[in-house]
């Protein structure tokens, strides 16, 4: 179960920063197999993965074993299973990539209600539980320091009434430095940061120029919804039967077996 205490922050504020979500020999486990998926020739990596922009890498949980049991985080596995109320699906799972000293244009501010409309998410609090339909684990390899660039939140945006304004945030436009009412989270590695897709979020350039920014990106819905399925036969063939029935469709009154499990241990 969540505690009182992310319950609270999360439904203040619309993130959670977990310190710590993942154990050391986890976590250089996991960044070294990220780093061999970036370091390998795209003409040599299987079906289902590559990169075309050298930036957002397909399905990076999905590259090593090492990766895919962070979908399963005992740190944050109790919070996709409250979000979804114990009936979670895992949508998918991509690894964002920002290199030392590299161009790259930094994100607007953007969210799912001014993306999609305010039918398109839902986030609610009933019987001392928090319902979040659309939802992202951001989980980090490496560390990201005060001035680095990065994430940027608007705090408490996910329960805004009103459309946000061209003349707030400046307009909405990120480059260096985080508008005034905004937070620049900096998580450092082994660190996660869950979000809502409703929260107002964005990115600042990434201004290092000897270290690169490692993110696996892990995206969470309720089992009967969030689109797909976004996996392929190959992708299928690659993961443990635990997170092949997590991504899976299903009705509004079945419990998958996974679901009911407080520590899951991929079993292939």
């Amino acid at each position: 179960m969540m505690t009182e205490a992310q319950r609270y922050l999360f439904d203040l504020t619309g993130f959670l920063h977990l310190e710590g979500a993942i154990g050391e020999a986890a976590l250089a486990e996991a960044l070294d197999a990220a780093e061999r998926y970036i370091r390998t020739p795209a003409e040599d990596l299987p079906p289902d993965f590559g990169s075309r922009d050298g930036r957002i890498y397909d399905n990076g949980f999905a590259f090593d074993k090492a990766l895919e049991r962070l979908v399963f985080q005992p740190s944050y596995w109790p919070i996709v299973k409250e979000f979804t109320s114990g009936k979670p699906r895992f949508v998918r799972g991509s690894m964002l990539v920002n290199q030392p000293g590299g161009v790259v244009d930094p994100g607007s501010l953007h969210c799912a209600r001014e993306a999609y409309g305010w039918q398109s998410t839902r986030y609610e609090c009933r019987d001392g539980r928090i319902y979040c339909d659309d939802f992202v684990v951001f989980t980090y390899l490496t560390d990201v320091n005060p001035g680095d660039g990065g994430l940027v939140v608007v705090p408490g945006s996910h329960k805004c009434n009103f459309d946000r304004p061209d003349s707030v945030f400046d307009g909405g436009d990120l480059e260096d430095d985080a508008p005034p009412g905004t937070v620049n989270v900096t998580p450092r590695a082994g660190d996660a940061v869950v979000i809502s897709e409703l929260l107002t979020h964005g990115t600042l350039r990434w201004k290092p120029t000897d270290r690169k920014r490692i993110v696996l990106v892990l995206r969470y819905a309720p089992q009967y919804t969030g689109g797909g399925p976004w996996t392929t036969d190959t992708l299928k063939a690659r993961l443990s039967p635990e997170t092949n029935e997590l991504m899976a469709l299903a009705s509004f009154t079945e419990v998958k077996d996974v679901a009911q499990r407080e520590v899951v241990t991929l079993t292939v």
